[in-house]
């Protein structure tokens, strides 16, 4: 039995309403006990105006809209009491809910139990959270394609043919007497893992452009002391919000940003002057920069167009295995500049060149964004482990490992393919995801 919980679904603020949510299969008869009407005779969804009642007390006037099972968001009976917004009334609400059986609800709680109840994948659920957290109108159609269960689709292929392959080598395991069946022999499974192979690829790669739109990209503004960094980030920005001087080190720690960049987010980071110091705070301050400087996807390595020296140098070496893009500042003081370089003027906010080699380098297109794609990381993973499994399996095939060996590979490959819409879920791992959620989702 799913116990009634209670969480606000609304942001935990002064507002004209708010909304509390109630849901599991005693939900009607714990509702009743403080509601002016009786809800355990509902055999259908009903929208009812009614007083939330305490103690003989009115705590307030409100409009209830009761679900009923499996008609519901959870599959359960469920409840929604629009109340007005004061957090003395909807934490009293709460209160009152608690008191007459109901207990706090836990991150992600309402939408675990709506995947619990079949009313939902697992990678529908997680969608519920990415359109949470959406920063763009594109980020936001992503989530949307999940959640309407476009991109459980993708999977679908993948889960048959894997099927149809167990199935084929399992009855001739099994029955190797019949003849009459196709034979499962290597030259068939390597055929499978080649063709699977270049079918999860495929998947990755439009997953991985489909994470970009998703979440955005880190990027990390670098170069010595004095260089323009700070005039960089501002110019991105097109707001003054780091501190511009001539003095070294003006720039203690990391500034951070962020800019909608055609549809892709941007974390922008303008990083302390890379450089030897004595100064124990700015020493502090690069080594976050040698950090931010390892953890983006794009490093916008920063040179002054007529001074480059021994400090350049050591950083051109710290960026040489980075997806960097060499960026010449202040090209109005540069006569003759040279066409193979990327040149700009961030203290006259000339960076529309920069711009557009940042989003080249994304490589998106326009199908990108409006196709559905597996991009939330814990998917991309299992896609990515799969198929290491795949070649791993074809390298066993042409190397005449047995086939009940290869087999057992197999079916943990169908299993990994399972999990990522839930059908074969470790709950541990469903409590995992689901706790990422906020309260009342």
């Amino acid at each position: 039995m799913f116990e009634t919980i209670v969480a606000l679904a609304t942001a935990p603020l002064k507002s004209a309403l708010s909304i509390v949510r109630l849901s599991g299969d005693d939900c009607f008869f714990v509702v009743s006990k403080f509601f002016s009407k009786n809800l355990v005779e509902l055999t259908s969804n009903k929208i009812i105006h009614g007083q939330i009642i305490d103690e003989g007390e009115t705590v307030d006037d409100v409009v209830l809209l009761a679900y009923k099972g499996p008609r519901s968001f959870t599959g359960e009976d469920s409840v929604e009491i629009i109340c007005h917004g004061s957090p003395l009334i909807f934490n009293r609400i709460i209160s009152v809910a608690v008191k007459n059986g109901a207990r706090l609800a836990t991150g992600g709680e309402y939408s675990s139990r709506s995947f619990l109840h079949g009313k939902l994948n697992l990678m529908q659920a997680e969608s519920i959270n990415d359109l949470i957290n959406a920063e763009t109108e594109e980020s936001k159609r992503m989530s949307m394609l999940a959640l309407e269960g476009k991109t459980s689709k993708l999977i679908e292929p993948l889960k048959k043919e894997v099927a149809d392959l167990l199935s084929l080598i399992e009855v001739n395991i099994d029955y190797p007497e019949y003849t009459d069946i196709e034979e499962a022999n290597f030259e068939k499974i390597i055929d499978f893992c080649k063709d699977f192979e270049e079918k999860l690829a495929n998947l990755i790669q439009n997953g991985r452009k489909g994470n970009i739109i998703k979440d955005g990209i880190n990027v990390a503004i670098v170069g010595k002391p004095n260089v323009g960094k700070s005039s960089l980030l501002n110019a991105l920005l097109n707001e003054e919000k780091a501190i511009v001087t001539d003095i070294k080190g003006t720039t203690r720690d990391v500034v951070e940003g962020k800019i909608n960049l055609k549809g892709v987010m941007l974390n922008l980071f303008d990083t302390a002057g890379i450089r030897e110091s004595d100064d124990k705070i700015e020493a502090i301050g690069i080594k976050k920069s040698l950090d931010k400087l390892n953890s983006a996807d794009i490093v916008l390595c920063l040179f002054d167009s007529d001074n480059f020296d021994d400090e350049d140098k050591e950083i051109l070496d710290l960026v040489k295995d980075k997806n960097t893009i060499f960026v010449y500042n202040k090209a109005d003081l540069i006569e003759k500049q040279d066409e193979n370089k990327l040149y700009i003027s961030a203290l006259n906010k000339d960076i529309s060149k920069l711009l557009d080699e940042i989003y080249r380098r994304l490589g998106l297109k326009e199908d990108n964004y409006t196709t559905p794609s597996i991009a939330n990381a814990r998917e991309l993973g299992i896609l990515e482990n799969v198929l290491e499994n795949i070649k791993k399996i074809k390298f066993d095939a042409e190397n005449d490992v047995p086939i009940d060996i290869i087999n057992s590979e197999i079916r943990d490959v169908y299993l990994k393919i399972l999990s990522l819409t839930g059908e074969d879920y470790d709950f541990d791992i469903a409590k995992e995801i689901f706790s990422r959620f906020c309260v009342g989702k």
